[in-house]
């Protein structure tokens, strides 16, 4: 039992993994500040292209790595955020269901039109997440005690919103992750060589 948590443990967190895990949430976390409005009526929904970087990590690491980036990211964000965490909390509901399938599923079935109907499934998950989220954590903390009648009138706003942004995700996910994934593969083999230069010897 030992063995077998240790060898997990090696699987999930070698010094690859610790590092490209790092590299991936510093990308998305700085790529948060390049949020932008979709809505000017609804000027809270703001898009950004963090969960492009959760959902290579959830590829090509699997969910684990990719979760753990998520909860890293949200934490860092409470150092400008100004929701007391309530939009953090949202963010990773939201980011965690449109990566956590896709990111099991291709440990199972790889191939490029399977990341798209990965990506395809993990969109609409994210959407039909975003829909009590918002209701419930989002529209709270924007809307006060208005918030039921506030979300009744403007529901699709937030269904528009997560549609186009995953959308907008998925496209990027789908055109940059075979040449990502193959330059990750090219430099991890470097560095597994430098790590374990004995294994290597002839």
């Amino acid at each position: 039992m030992k063995e077998q948590t240790k060898t997990t443990l090696k699987r999930h967190f070698s010094a690859t993994h610790i590092a490209y895990m790092a590299l991936f949430t510093a990308l998305a976390f700085v790529v948060t500040f390049l949020e932008f409005p979709v809505f000017p009526a609804a000027p809270w929904f703001k898009l950004d292209f963090a969960n492009v970087f959760f959902m290579f990590e959830g590829f090509l690491f699997g969910p684990v790595e990719a979760v753990i980036s998520i909860t890293i990211k949200e934490l860092l964000c409470l150092t400008k955020s100004g929701t007391m965490f309530v939009g953090e909390i949202a963010n990773f509901v939201m980011s965690v269901g449109y990566i956590i399938l896709p990111a099991i599923a291709y440990r199972f079935r790889k191939g490029k039109w399977w990341v798209a109907l990965y990506l395809v499934i993990g969109s609409l998950l994210e959407i039909a997440v975003s829909m009590p989220a918002n209701r419930f954590i989002t529209y709270p903390l924007f809307m006060k005690d208005a918030a039921a009648a506030v979300f009744a009138q403007t529901w699709y706003f937030a269904l528009a919103f997560n549609a186009i942004k995953c959308a907008a995700v998925s496209v990027v996910v789908f055109l940059l992750y075979k040449p990502l994934s193959r330059l990750i593969k090219a430099t991890s083999a470097r560095f597994s060589k430098k790590e374990h230069p004995s294994k290597n010897a002839k």
